[in-house]
């Protein structure tokens, strides 16, 4: 199975992890600042999931087979079943280089926040990305995210209109 198509298991893991990361917000307070960690590094993810190279899009695309060998594993393990079977597989696409450019700042500062949080929300930004990256590969995702790469695209060409001084004076 190619590393882009996620499998039944490596949709059994991104819901492992997406439940372990829900779990105690729903038995907490239940406020919102509780899954910014995680929804952090889900940004992220879908940020990297417009991109169609580079490290970002390679560390996307691989987060299918890590996925994948990790729910298949586990779920063969507890219940005995194959679950290699391939989700229908989705991506984004249509990210410019002006595009580009809003997503290489928006996952540095993700990383900015990933270096100076604490152990337990760095872990939660990684398993935001690791949700946001593995379901970003199933059409259903994929298809609510569509807008994505237009909406980055328009708001890098605002950015390098500005810097340009187009229709400042």
């Amino acid at each position: 199975m190619n590393s882009t198509n996620l499998t039944v298991g490596g949709l059994l893991a991104a819901l492992l992890v997406l439940v372990a990361n829900l779990y105690p917000w729903y038995r907490g307070g239940r406020e919102m600042k509780q899954l910014a960690s995680f929804g952090k590094g889900f940004g992220a993810a879908a940020l990297a999931a417009a991109c169609p190279g580079g490290i970002l899009g390679w560390s996307h695309k691989h987060t299918g087979g890590v996925a994948n060998g990790a729910g298949e594993g586990a779920g063969s393990a507890a219940t005995g079943t194959s679950s290699g079977r391939g989700l229908t597989g989705g991506q984004l696409v249509g990210l410019s280089m002006t595009g580009a450019i809003v997503v290489a700042v928006a996952v540095f500062l993700v990383f900015l926040s990933y270096k100076e949080a604490g152990k337990k929300d760095k872990r939660r930004i990684v398993g935001g990305f690791f949700v946001g990256s593995a379901l970003t590969l199933t059409a259903g995702i994929a298809g609510a995210l569509q807008w994505l790469p237009s909406a980055l695209n328009s708001a890098g060409d605002s950015v390098v209109s500005f810097v340009q001084g187009s229709g400042l004076l």
